[in-house]
């Protein structure tokens, strides 16, 4: 990866990696849970290769980024993050922005409130949220069973089950969200530096609480927080493997429903939930072909 770079968008400093020149098109690369900005590493070169200003930051919240003050961590106040940097790098109409899991999730609001910021969209592993929640009900045993996370996030005790044994649950989760990537060390090591501090932790775990609870909501970001659920404008590529072991493949069947027009899905064979580190060669061409649209 590039040198770590620092940069303060939206009343907060953010660190971010960053590949190609200042003044090209800025492609944001937004990453989700358990993960940080490392797993960018094979598609900002390729981003920047293509003419891009590549740039991935850490969330807020996830270290080095910073903690925010008001404690919001809504998915509203994701993606008014993304366009906060999308004007800090000085964006126009021809970016671009790429999103995993909670990345995604802010893609789809940024997209969603400020369209003339986004030329297209590439989101990942994470459907639009109208369908997800409006169904999550009815899924079967399976997903559920998937979800447990969640459900632990939200109780007292998910800050100590997620600390103990040197974090061994994040182990778990990337084992069993893409059981054929052998190489997750290095990414997994990244995650822990970034959460070790209990602060970090909780502000990673925060973002599951306000998932569900409104009253953690910041009226600041009303309308992000609206778009998120909202059909944009923006055309998205929406790729899922199939092997995700974090949100079935059967769960999504329905979101191109939900997608804006000109929008596209694609499963991709043999993949699960971190499908860009799994297959970065195949992603990578998947995700120029669209930009380059």
């Amino acid at each position: 990866m590039t040198e770590l770079k620092n940069i303060n968008a939206n009343g907060l400093d953010f660190g971010y990696f960053e590949a190609g020149p200042a003044d090209a098109p800025l492609a944001l690369c937004l990453h989700g849970f358990p993960d940080t900005a490392h797993s960018w590493r094979h598609l900002l070169p390729a981003l920047a290769g293509a003419g891009y200003h590549a740039v991935a930051p850490f969330l807020r919240g996830y270290a080095p980024s910073g903690i925010p003050a008001d404690g919001a961590y809504q998915a509203g106040a994701i993606a008014a993050d993304a366009n906060a940097l999308h004007e800090a790098f000085g964006g126009d109409g021809d970016a671009v922005l790429i999103g995993h899991d909670w990345g995604a999730i802010a893609a789809y609001g940024a997209t969603g409130s400020a369209p003339e910021r986004w030329r297209r969209a590439v989101t990942m592993s994470v459907p639009p949220l109208g369908g997800v929640l409006a169904d999550f009900f009815n899924y079967d045993y399976g997903q559920f069973k998937r979800s447990f996370y969640i459900f632990l996030f939200q109780t007292p005790l998910a800050e100590a089950g997620a600390a103990a044994h040197d974090m061994a649950l994040i182990d778990g989760l990337w084992r069993d969200w893409s059981p054929g990537y052998q190489d997750a060390a290095e990414d997994i090591a990244h995650v822990k530096e970034s959460l070790r501090d209990p602060a970090h932790l909780a502000a990673a775990i925060g973002y599951y609480r306000a998932l569900f609870d409104p009253s953690r909501h910041v009226a600041a970001y009303a309308a992000e927080q609206e778009a998120v659920t909202a059909t944009g404008e923006t055309p998205i590529l929406y790729l899922h493997g199939t092997d995700d072991g974090c949100v079935g493949a059967d769960v999504v069947k329905g979101a191109e429903d939900h997608l804006p027009a000109g929008s596209r899905m694609e499963l991709v064979e043999d993949t699960g939930h971190f499908l860009h580190l799994e297959a970065p060669e195949r992603i990578n061409r998947e995700v120029l072909a669209w930009l380059a649209g």
